[in-house]
Parts: structure tokens; C-alpha cells; sequence
């Protein structure tokens, strides 16, 4: 007889694994990644996809991400949403700026048109959180079904990655997304952070690193030191109007000056011409040489001439570095590892620049569109308790400094920005006026002087103070930070051990009454939204089905079809057109497309034949079975 056995307050399967993944929620393209048997690994989807598109489409029946969100962009541009990390917690006042760079229709939330953007689609006013939260949701569960087993049926949690720029209120929003999509956050680490983990940096003692961030739309430099496991961002720096894409649009410029172009271009020529452009891009990030087949021309990029052509841009990179080296106050020989963290950083130019400035060969061992994900699968693997013998490693810092509001509308900097967390830090105040019963408390977010220049994160009252000669009391106020980045402030008088405290959460964030209702939108809703993906499935089959009967058609129905069966076919086709655009049942849908495919048959076989025909006219036997 065989006994389980194990020590007191153990679990009787002590090697039982945790699943825990790593997300990089990104401008352009999102990655999900987790530990395997001590390796970290990208999560591919069904299609052998690495990279989900960070893109939404909001139609009349379903919710769309990804690649099938992409084939609405031009169609239907303005309930297609991309880029959104660009809004998450930023203001309706800060949209101003942005509004001439989006396709979409902004309308304020909140009180007096404060608050955080709504972006106006088919299915209602969607908030950069709930659309955040959409793309969080196919994630997580590409991360469910890659980790799910016997023994693991959920997710312990995720680490997700956010800029080391982002603010209290762009991390709040990151973390609201994560809520409602019925994700648990372990940590929000920073994107260059999680880079140095993927390469295994965080197992130095110490050591200055930087890390190069060239993506599809922007670029970023970070400057991080490391000592005593914790990673200390010294500087940051880039340009939001920089990326791949910037790339894509030079060669495409250099096409149209060698193919001597003169008429102006529609927007599915624009598109091809970039794709062309693209491809080429990523072409001569492997070999010398790639030909670009353009409206009948045949070009030859070298990719020399390549370089030529990014240099402009790649020099604005490198100056980039040079303010972020000056602002940290280092040298690039104070350098000791430089990663290359974004599918841009693949272009061999850029690698070039990289190495001749820091005068050391860049770290690219690790795919750059990827590495993040994986560094953050790392971390979460690690808080999720499978490696219990490792130290727990601290490794964000906060990037602007936190305090309150003085007389006067000063700020009184409690915790300074890089400060490691998580972290609590307390100070002491007193009144201001005799008499003074209550108080209140203003915290601020920046690194101005001025209350009027720093972003203001919440207000709250302490009452009960004792009256007193101004100056008197001793009101304590302790700043406290979690590991995510969020902020508590308490107040207390210490002689009446009165308190009074806020968690706090910026106004354009998800208030908990909003989240939980979504939430619970999201189980309500679960069949119907079930439902109404396999009708929409169901109609891109029939759109699919009618495109190609009516070029055909077009093309040879005509020539190979009696008047009666061309009617007859015809007929057929805007029948299925009408339930298409009428129909609300899946098996009218299926039922509508079979009678068509069956109509179409003889139509299909005439056309067959007569390719055949065309194909063998004018030759002899012994020709067609030479060939």
C-alpha cells in the first residue's frame, strides 16, 4: 500500500506549477507569453501568429480584434480603432492635440465635459479602457487555452508591460483595462524592464543599461541602472512621431521618384504601395538586395541605398540617446549593455548606428517584437511563487514625483520621481489659520514648483482637528506606493488620532461602480455575444461567396450562360445579398449560400473547361506532354 506523504502545513503536490502569463499591450501589435518548464515562450494563436494587432472594430453585430479587425480599416475607419494605448489615461482636454490625428469622432465623459475621451462607434460611446479591455480579453484567453492542463483550469495572474513614461493615471487606466476583462494584474512593469529581464540583466550586481525601443509609430530610449536587484529608470527620452512606419513611407517615396509617377495615387494603391514598401523593409534586414514589382516596373533596392535613405531618421534616434545619456549625466563608454527592444530595431541600419554610438555590439539575440512579452512572463512566473527560492526583485521605479499642495499653491514633493517601489514615505504638517478644524489635502503629480503646472490626482478633507493656534497640530500625511504603481494617501492628527484617506484613482479612470457593471454586462451578454459572432462569421462567408460569383459573372457569365441561366443564376445571387443584409439567422445564411454554390455548379464547371481550353489552344499533344 502506497501512502501520500508530505510536511505538515505543505501542499500534498508541492511541484504543482502556477500558471501566470506576460502581456505586452502595444501601440501597434500585442504579444502574450508564458514559462514552460523553466523557458519563457510567445503564445501563438490558431494561425501560427506570434503578434496579435492591437486593433478593434466595433460593428452592428460583433466585436472584432486583430487580424479580422484589420480588414475594416479602410472600409470602415471610423469604428476601427488602432493605436488606443496613444489615449489610455490621458483627459478629454488632452485630446485636443490628437484630434486632427484620428479618424475617430471624440466626445468628452463626465461632468461639464471633463473626464476621460469617449470615442463615438456603432455600438455606442467606448472609452480607451474598454477598448484596451477587448484586446486584454483575446490575450488572456489565448493564455488560458495555451496553459490550461489537467490540473490548470485558470490563470493566477499577469504581469502587463506599460512606458516607463507612463503616469499615475496612464497606469490606473492599464490596470482598469485589465479589470474588466477579468484579468488579475501581479505587477505593471516597465516595458524597458522587462526587456532586460527577457536577456537576463536582472541577475547582475549592478550595471548601467539602456534600452533602444523602435516600434511601428514610436520610438523610446530608457536609461536604467541597476543595483541590489532593483532597476532605477535614470532617464527616458524618444519621439512619439517616429517608427517602422516613418521607414515604410520613405521607400514608398523612393518608388514613386523611380518609377517616375505622376498621377496621384487612391487609397487601395496607397496601401499596396506601402505593403510593397514594408516588404522590402523587412527583406533587406536579411539579404543585400530585394526588387520591388510596381505597376509594371521592376526595381532593384539595395540595401545600401536603403540606408542612405533612413538615415535622416535613424540620426534622429541617436540624438535622442545623446539627450538621454545627458539628462542621466553618463557617457556612452558608461554604458554596459544597449538591447534592442521592436521590429524596427531588425533593420540592419539601425543596428549599425546603434553599435557605432555606444561602441559596443547591441543585445538582438532575443526577437525584438517579443521581448518584452517574454520578460514579463519571467516576472510573472516568479510572483506567482514557481521559483520560491528566488528574490522577489523590485524592479520599477515611479517616473514623476508625488506631493501636496501648500499655502500659496506650492508643491511639497513627498516621494521624488525614480524612487523604487513599492514604497511608503510620511511627513508632517500643521495649520495654516488659529482656529483651523479641518484641512484639505491636494495631491499632485510633476516636477514643477507650482501646483498650477503639475497634473492634480485627487482631493480629499481631513476634519476633526482640534482648534488651535496656527501651527500647532501635527497633521501626519503618509504617501504610500504599491508594486504597480498606485498611490494611497493618508492623513492623521496625531493628538486626536482622527484620519482620513484616499485611494487614489484619476477622474478619467473606471470608477468601480462602472467596472463592476461592465463586468457584469460582459457575463450577461456572453451567449448573446456567442451568437452573434457566428452570425457574423456566417455573413463574412456570404460577402465572400457573393464577391466571387459576381466577378465571375462579370467576367465570363455572358459568354458561357444562356440568357435563361444567367437569370436564373442571378436571381440566386441577390437572394443571398438579401438575406445577407436582412437576415438574423445562421441557417438561413448557410441555407442561402448552398443554394447558390448548388446554382453556380454548371457555371463553375463551363469555366473550367474553357481555361483549359484557352491554355491548350495551338498546341500539338507531344507539346502538352513535354510540358
Amino acid at each position: 500500500m502506497l501512502l501520500q506523504i508530505s510536511e505538515p502545513g505543505q501542499t500534498t503536490a508541492p511541484h504543482q506549477r502556477k500558471a501566470a502569463i506576460g502581456i505586452d499591450l502595444g501601440t501597434t501589435n500585442s504579444v502574450v507569453a508564458t514559462v514552460r518548464s523553466g523557458h519563457a515562450e510567445v503564445i501563438k494563436d490558431e494561425q501560427g501568429q506570434m503578434m496579435l494587432p492591437s486593433v478593434v472594430h466595433y460593428g452592428h453585430q460583433q466585436t472584432l480584434v486583430g487580424q479580422e479587425a484589420e480588414h475594416y480599416l479602410l472600409n470602415d475607419p471610423t469604428n476601427t480603432l488602432t493605436s488606443i494605448k496613444r489615449l489610455m489615461g490621458r483627459g478629454a482636454e488632452d485630446m485636443q492635440s490628437l484630434s486632427n490625428e484620428l479618424p475617430y469622432s471624440i466626445a468628452s465623459g463626465g461632468k461639464d465635459g471633463a473626464g476621460m475621451p469617449l470615442i463615438s462607434t456603432k455600438q455606442g460611446n467606448k472609452s480607451p479602457v474598454e477598448v484596451s479591455a477587448d484586446i486584454l480579453k483575446v490575450l488572456a484567453n489565448k493564455g488560458l487555452q495555451a496553459v490550461a492542463s489537467g490540473s490548470v483550469q485558470e490563470l493566477s495572474g499577469a504581469v502587463i508591460t506599460v512606458p516607463a513614461y507612463f503616469d499615475e493615471a496612464q497606469r490606473q487606466a492599464t490596470k482598469d483595462a485589465a479589470t474588466l476583462a477579468g484579468i488579475k494584474v501581479l505587477r505593471l512593469l516597465s516595458e524597458p524592464t522587462a526587456a532586460a529581464v527577457a536577456y537576463g540583466l536582472d541577475h547582475q550586481d549592478e550595471g548601467v543599461i539602456v534600452v533602444y525601443d523602435l516600434g511601428g509609430g514610436t520610438f523610446d530610449v530608457s536609461v536604467l541602472r541597476l543595483e541590489k536587484g532593483v532597476f532605477q529608470v535614470l532617464a527616458t527620452g524618444g519621439d512619439a512621431a517616429l517608427g517602422g512606419d516613418d521607414f515604410d513611407y520613405l521607400i514608398a517615396r523612393w518608388v514613386l521618384e523611380q518609377s517616375a509617377a505622376d498621377k496621384q495615387l487612391n487609397s487601395a494603391e496607397q496601401r499596396h504601395l506601402l505593403q510593397l514598401s514594408r516588404q522590402a523593409k523587412e527583406a533587406l534586414s536579411h539579404q543585400t538586395e530585394h526588387k520591388i514589382d510596381w505597376q509594371g516596373q521592376s526595381l532593384l533596392l539595395h540595401q545600401s541605398q536603403l540606408q542612405t535613405l533612413l538615415i535622416p531618421l535613424i540620426d534622429k534616434t541617436i540624438t535622442a540617446c545623446k539627450v538621454a545619456l545627458q539628462d542621466a549625466n553618463l557617457s556612452s563608454a558608461d554604458i554596459d549593455n544597449v538591447v534592442l527592444v521592436g521590429g524596427s530595431t531588425r533593420t540592419i541600419a539601425v543596428q549599425e548606428a546603434v553599435a557605432a554610438f555606444f561602441k559596443r555590439t547591441p543585445l538582438a539575440g532575443i526577437d525584438p517584437d517579443t521581448v518584452v512579452a517574454l520578460g514579463a512572463a519571467i516576472q510573472a512566473d516568479l510572483l506567482v511563487g514557481n521559483k520560491p527560492d528566488e528574490q522577489m526583485l523590485l524592479l520599477d521605479v515611479i517616473p514623476l514625483s508625488l506631493g501636496l499642495e501648500l499655502a500659496g499653491g506650492l508643491v511639497e514633493k513627498i516621494i521624488d520621481r525614480n524612487t523604487p517601489i513599492p514604497v511608503t514615505k510620511a511627513q508632517e504638517f500643521t495649520t495654516f489659520k488659529d482656529g483651523q478644524t479641518a484641512m484639505s489635502i491636494h495631491v499632485v503629480q510633476g516636477e514643477r514648483d507650482l501646483v498650477a503646472n503639475c497634473r492634480s490626482l485627487a482631493k480629499f478633507n481631513l476634519r476633526g482637528i482640534p482648534p488651535m493656534v496656527a501651527g500647532a497640530a501635527k497633521i501626519r500625511v503618509v504617501f504610500q506606493i504599491d508594486a504597480d504603481g498606485l498611490l494611497s494617501v493618508e492623513a492623521e492628527e496625531l493628538s486626536t488620532r482622527v484620519k482620513a484617506r484616499v485611494d487614489v484613482k484619476p477622474a478619467y479612470g473606471l470608477d468601480d461602480d462602472t467596472i463592476t457593471r461592465l463586468l457584469q454586462d460582459s457575463f450577461n451578454h456572453a451567449e448573446q455575444d456567442m451568437q452573434s459572432r457566428a452570425l457574423r462569421e456566417q455573413q463574412v462567408e456570404a460577402e465572400r461567396v457573393i464577391e466571387a460569383v459576381s466577378k465571375a459573372l462579370q467576367l465570363d457569365g455572358k459568354r458561357l450562360l444562356s440568357s435563361d441561366e444567367f437569370k436564373q443564376l442571378n436571381n440566386e445571387l441577390q437572394q443571398l445579398v438579401t438575406v445577407c443584409e436582412q437576415s438574423q439567422s445562421v441557417r438561413e445564411l448557410e441555407a442561402a449560400i448552398e443554394n447558390l454554390a448548388k446554382a453556380s455548379d454548371v457555371f463553375a464547371a463551363r469555366r473550367m473547361n474553357a481555361s483549359i481550353n484557352e491554355a491548350l489552344a495551338g498546341r500539338s499533344l507531344s507539346e502538352v506532354e513535354q510540358s
